[in-house]
């Protein structure tokens, strides 16, 4: 008799049985603590999928949200910024289509755990940094970043909303395909 694909998988990587946290075992958890790698190994391409997801959505701005990600990720790589600054740059609006109001959060989230605490602070905060060009316009404060003024990490993400992200939506500008972007992801998303 032949096993089906999910009882395969059930041996290969077996289940806890629990219903509830307070019914776990330390058994239960030396199941579970393993596939942590096997999920983070599949990041990369999750990351991916959803950059390219970016593409379908211009939320009225002159370039779609990819090609956005893509001029600052460029703009920052030919400014000769190191990978993880450049990583920032790449994936700093990725959680725009998910969650348009919370968007740095997302994307500070997914970073959080590779990236120097300057270039998470950065992510989770360009939002409110990018204001200061154009919330006047829309009913909001463009001064809300002076809140930050007394961070370590103020100058490096006002620098990096003047000179990358307010600046990366240039319709005749060439930037670097995602493709060239992917070694880096999958370089600092990987699993340990």
């Amino acid at each position: 008799m032949s096993l089906t694909a999910d009882e395969v998988a059930e041996t290969e990587h077996p289940r806890a049985t629990f219903t509830s946290f307070a019914e776990s075992t330390a058994d239960d958890w030396a199941k579970i603590l393993p596939q942590l790698d096997v999920t983070q190994s599949l990041v990369a391409d999750r990351v991916m999928d959803l950059m390219r997801s970016l593409e379908t959505d211009h939320g009225g701005f002159p370039v779609d949200r990819l090609e956005h990600s893509l001029q600052t990720a460029t703009r920052a790589e030919r400014a000769g910024r190191d990978d993880e600054y450049v990583l920032c740059a790449l994936l700093h609006d990725i959680g725009d289509t998910l969650s348009p109001f919370n968007h740095p959060d997302i994307a500070a989230g997914i970073l959080k755990p590779f990236v120097s605490e300057a270039n998470y602070f950065m992510v989770q905060n360009h939002g409110v940094f990018q204001g200061y060009y154009f919330w006047d316009y829309i009913g909001l404060d463009g001064s809300a970043r002076e809140k930050f003024r007394a961070s370590p990490h103020f100058d490096h993400t006002e620098e990096f909303c003047a000179l990358y992200d307010q600046t990366a939506f240039d319709a005749t500008y060439t930037s670097n395909p995602l493709g060239h972007y992917e070694p880096l992801v999958r370089q600092f998303l990987k699993a340990s």
